[in-house]
């Protein structure tokens, strides 16, 4: 089924319409504060939808329903993690962002531990999450070459270039806000779809309801006891609380957007309430998923593959770049690509948030030490995530946990020769 005139138009004025929307921000950079921080202007929902925007985009909207279109409602435990995760970061976290002229989350390890181990958790960072952002764009070629007819190669291209203009030129106050609008538009055009299956399906709402409950297809919770399966109320509570900690805690992407708040407080503010979006938005997904099943009512392997951000400017065309070659990389190695990108960002996220909490919750832990931790914490990732079936859900808890106990224990032998930083 082909486009038309009218869908194309539509499709061209979005794109041109959001460049140009964010290029609006451009003036306004005058300063370093400016460009990463967006002055510490932005008010705390803007924050909360940008989080949103940044912890799902195309890659859930995509993907979940392939989701719960093959499985069940069970990715919601996870979710219900990801609630818990934030509650921790409000207490534990952010108010040692809070405390000094922080630019990025990396600054607060230097601050305890010095520049050597804030570059190796910077470099893990980076590393890491451009490969996982790799993947987002992939995803998000996936809808524009189905949209525009264009190959899956050009359709990174376009992506890639279009979000690099206004980004080199706007900032994160141009991040943020874009988020913001299309925070709205997915979240309104899924509303649109599922009413609009709620309309195909005959019967309706029981009739999905019927089919979907006989075939197991909306059970949330799997108390099951076991290591083995990534979707089970313990692995989702416990992993997806350990994930959010770290990705919201401690990765750059999120903690700059929660750094542009007025104050602490507007931060927590914009936190938790994502917590509550996030919940009602996967849950949404999840369900659109359900009903294309009931709609369908045929295996996704039919369909073929289940799921189809001075100096500072030349190093947004350097990771543009990045992403756009890692992308391509997943053209055919990618299948559900929400798994293979929370895979990919797990395998450091363990190591980064055990360094974190050195730092915030012991006085012991030096940077001999917290450098030790972390490169057991991060070669425990990558062994996990090549080499053993144990589910992505467990990786960050096991990750943290290796990288806190050894940091803590290799620092034990150098206190007395090195006294070391106290955050105050």
């Amino acid at each position: 089924m082909g486009l038309n005139a009218l869908d194309l138009s539509i499709i061209a004025v979005y794109l041109a319409g959001i460049t140009l929307f964010g290029l609006r921000f451009r003036k306004r950079q005058k300063s370093l504060k400016d460009y990463f921080l967006a002055d510490r202007n932005i008010p705390w929902w803007a924050i909360m939808l940008s989080i949103v925007a940044a912890e799902t985009s195309t890659l859930t909207i995509i993907s979940i329903p392939g989701l719960a279109y093959d499985t069940n409602l069970t990715f919601l435990q996870v979710v219900m993690g990801y609630v818990v995760g934030r509650i921790i970061i409000s207490f534990v976290l952010l108010p040692h962002y809070f405390r000094g002229d922080l630019y990025t989350a990396y600054q607060l390890i230097e601050t305890r531990f010095g520049p050597r181990l804030r570059s190796i958790t910077a470099g893990l960072f980076l590393i890491t999450r451009a490969a996982a952002e790799g993947v987002r764009v992939y995803a998000v070629s996936i809808v524009v070459a189905i949209a525009l007819g264009t190959g899956e190669v050009s359709s990174i291209a376009i992506i890639t270039i279009l979000t690099l203009i206004y980004t080199f030129e706007g900032g994160l106050a141009a991040v943020i806000w874009t988020d913001v609008v299309q925070t709205a538009i997915y979240v309104g055009g899924t509303l649109v779809g599922l009413f609009t299956i709620l309309h195909l399906v005959p019967g309706g709402w029981p009739a999905i309801h019927d089919l979907a409950s006989h075939a197991g297809k909306l059970q949330v919770f799997d108390f099951t006891l076991t290591l083995w399966r990534p979707y089970t109320f313990w692995a989702g509570l416990i992993g997806g609380a350990f994930l959010t900690t770290a990705s919201h805690g401690t990765d750059q992407l999120i903690v700059q957007r929660l750094l542009a708040a007025r104050n602490e407080k507007q931060s927590v503010a914009a936190l938790l309430s994502s917590g509550i979006a996030i919940l009602f938005q996967f849950a949404l997904f999840l369900i659109v998923g359900v009903m294309l099943w009931a709609y369908y009512q045929e295996p996704s392997a039919n369909f073929g593959k289940a799921d189809r951000i001075r100096a500072s400017r030349f190093s947004t065309l350097f990771w543009a770049a990045i992403l756009f070659g890692l992308a391509i990389l997943c053209l055919h190695r990618v299948s559900r690509v929400i798994e293979v990108g929370l895979q990919i960002a797990s395998v450091a996220y363990g190591a980064l948030l055990g360094v974190f909490l050195l730092g915030v919750l012991t006085k012991r832990a030096n940077q001999s030490g917290a450098t030790i931790g972390l490169l057991f914490g991060f070669a425990t990732g990558l062994y996990l995530w090549l080499l053993t079936p144990i589910p992505w859900t467990w990786h960050v808890p096991i990750g943290t946990i290796i990288t806190f106990t050894i940091g803590y224990v290799s620092s034990i032998p150098r206190q007395s020769s090195r006294k070391p930083r106290i955050l105050i």
